[in-house]
């Protein structure tokens, strides 16, 4: 028997959506992360349909460039135990690398359980197009939404259905349990709860709501917050999230692989999109959750001011061994793109 889900608002940027509780119109739930209660399964699913049948879930994957990890994915969702009741839509935000080939060798693997890989070429850097791309060919009356880099556990997809079944106007979330080595995954506890209302690595929702909500900004071209965005829109139109702690996802984010100007890069990306994010909606919640505050901006100028950044650099470089003081420069030099980014956008279209 599987422990009880329950319901906890909340956004994906944790604040963004303010942090007034909600509930869905349900029995009484618990309110702790310990307390338990329990329940039968989910309703066991046929291994297969007939073809003709439409799949009531459709999961959605943007991907670009990352065939290794998109295999392993990949590799996971073919072992659901939701089998025949699921589609996938991979979204190929103009790859270069292997992921055609990757798509190719598990296609005919998807179609022997009756499950349905699709792939949608989308040419365009953008994962709020692709996206949108995907959700417009899914089948699926749910559209799940999970990452390229992640590793799905065998009941995912039922454990989000089970939750839909219940009830109609749901954002379903589960953990998400970031893990360095893919051979390594701990189970989900306590550390692993969020606040997130609406965050694309494992969300899922009604695809009449999300075109309700007029589904992800465009203008969100560069990485972050689009997710978060499409999440006030939905919690507006009175969406209640359930985190359901047996939907729970792993993400591999392998330690200290990711170089110091790809990290700067990302998040001069987030920044810029942050001011978008503050321009659309300028409620406290959201500047606190960007960043976008007047005491922010003043510990920025304190501890980004040349002379420590001259410093900071030094102490980040390539060839320096002491990697406490290495760890603690890089954050610095992180933070200071990512607010400089922030602060220029929103002087941009003061």
């Amino acid at each position: 028997m599987q422990p009880r889900c329950w319901t906890m608002p909340q956004h994906c940027a944790s604040w963004a959506n303010g942090s007034k509780r909600s509930t869905r119109p349900t029995p009484a739930r618990p309110t702790g992360w310990r307390q338990r209660r329990f329940r039968s399964p989910p309703a066991a699913l046929p291994k297969s349909l007939p073809s003709k049948v439409a799949p009531e879930v459709s999961v959605i994957i943007a991907t670009r460039d990352r065939a290794a990890m998109l295999q392993r994915c990949l590799r996971t969702l073919l072992r659901q135990s939701a089998v025949g009741r699921f589609e996938i839509v991979v979204a190929d935000n103009g790859s270069s690398d292997d992921t055609q080939r990757v798509l190719a060798e598990h296609r005919s693997a998807a179609a022997s359980i009756d499950v349905a890989l699709r792939e949608l070429p989308v040419p365009e850097p953008s994962r709020a197009k692709a996206r949108n791309a995907a959700v417009a060919k899914a089948a699926g009356d749910i559209v799940l939404f999970c990452d390229d880099d992640t590793i799905v556990p065998q009941h995912f997809v039922a454990r989000h259905l089970d939750e839909h079944r219940r009830a109609q106007r749901l954002v379903v979330s589960g953990p998400i349990v970031n893990v360095p080595d893919p051979e390594a995954l701990p189970p989900p506890g306590a550390r692993h709860y969020s606040r997130a209302f609406f965050c694309t690595c494992n969300a899922s929702v009604r695809r009449s709501e999300l075109e309700a909500a007029g589904g992800f900004d465009e203008r969100y071209d560069l990485y972050g917050w689009e997710d978060t965005d499409l999440g006030i829109r939905l919690k507006a139109r009175g969406l209640v999230r359930v985190f359901c702690r047996q939907a729970y996802i792993y993400h591999v984010k392998p330690a200290m692989t990711t170089t110091l100007g790809r990290r700067r890069a990302l998040a001069v990306e987030k920044g810029k999109m942050a001011g978008l994010f503050v321009r659309k909606s300028p409620s406290w919640p959201v500047k606190l959750a960007t960043g976008a505050y007047a005491a922010n901006f003043a510990r920025a100028r304190l501890l980004h001011a040349p002379p420590l950044r001259a410093l900071y650099e030094q102490l980040a470089a390539p060839e320096r061994h002491d990697s406490t003081l290495k760890a603690l420069a890089t954050e610095a030099l992180v933070d200071a793109a990512y607010v400089d980014a922030l602060r220029g956008a929103l002087r941009t279209h003061a």
